[in-house]
C-alpha cells in the first residue's frame, strides 16, 4: 500500500469522478481575499466545509446516543460561517462528493490550521468503494468560542493504493452511510 501523490489525484479526479467539484491546485485567495487553503496539495486534497451545520446544544437536555438519536440534541445553522460554543461540537459536509475507488482507502484528518486553534476534526476513514459527502466532525475543545468557515479548507485527505483488491468494499456490503448527500445523522 502506497500514499498517492498531487499528480495520481489529479488524474483518478479528472478521469474518474472521484472528487466533484473538484480543484487541481491548492487554492489560498479568493478574488484576493485570504482563505484557508482548499484543493490538491503533495500527498492528499484539502477538502471543503458546506455551509449547513448542526450545532450541538444542551436545550432540551436530550441524550446523545448513536443507537436512537435525538434530532434535539442539536440546532441548525446556515451561513459563511459557524459559531461552535465552548467545549462543544458541530457536524457539517464537505462540498465535495466522493466516489472512492476498490482498492484506494482514504483517511480524513484535521488541518493543522484548525487545530492550532483548538478545533479537532474526527479522523474518519472512506472505504474502498464508499461514495457520499463526507460528515465532517468538528470537536471546539477550548474554553471560548470557536468558528469554523464555509467553502473554505477543513481537513485533509490522504489517499493510499492497495497493490491488491479487498474481498469485500464498502459498497458490497451495502453500508449504511453509502451515497449519503450533505450531514448524515448517525445510524444503526
Amino acid at each position: 500500500m502506497s500514499i498517492k501523490s498531487d499528480k495520481w489525484i489529479r488524474q483518478k479526479a479528472m478521469s474518474t469522478g472521484m472528487i466533484d467539484p473538484f480543484e487541481p491546485s491548492q487554492v489560498r485567495r479568493i478574488n484576493d481575499k485570504a482563505v484557508i487553503s482548499y484543493g490538491t496539495s503533495s500527498y492528499g486534497y484539502d477538502v471543503r466545509c458546506a455551509s449547513d451545520f448542526k450545532v450541538f446544544t444542551n436545550i432540551y437536555s436530550a441524550t446523545v446516543d448513536p443507537k436512537a438519536f435525538d434530532e434535539r440534541s442539536f440546532v441548525s445553522v446556515s451561513g459563511d460561517e459557524c459559531i461552535i460554543p465552548p467545549n462543544s461540537f458541530a457536524l457539517a459536509s464537505t462540498v465535495e462528493y466522493f466516489r472512492i475507488p476498490s482498492n484506494v482507502l482514504t483517511i480524513c484528518l484535521g488541518k493543522s490550521t484548525y487545530a492550532r486553534c483548538g478545533i479537532i476534526v474526527n479522523v474518519t476513514p472512506l472505504e474502498p468503494e464508499w461514495e457520499g459527502h463526507v460528515t465532517l466532525e468538528f470537536s471546539n475543545t477550548t474554553s471560548l468560542p470557536a468558528k469554523i468557515y464555509a467553502n473554505e479548507g477543513v481537513a485533509q485527505l490522504l489517499f493510499f493504493e492497495s497493490d491488491e483488491q479487498c474481498e469485500v468494499t464498502y459498497k458490497s456490503r451495502d453500508g449504511k452511510y453509502q451515497g449519503q448527500r450533505g450531514v448524515t445523522l448517525p445510524k444503526t
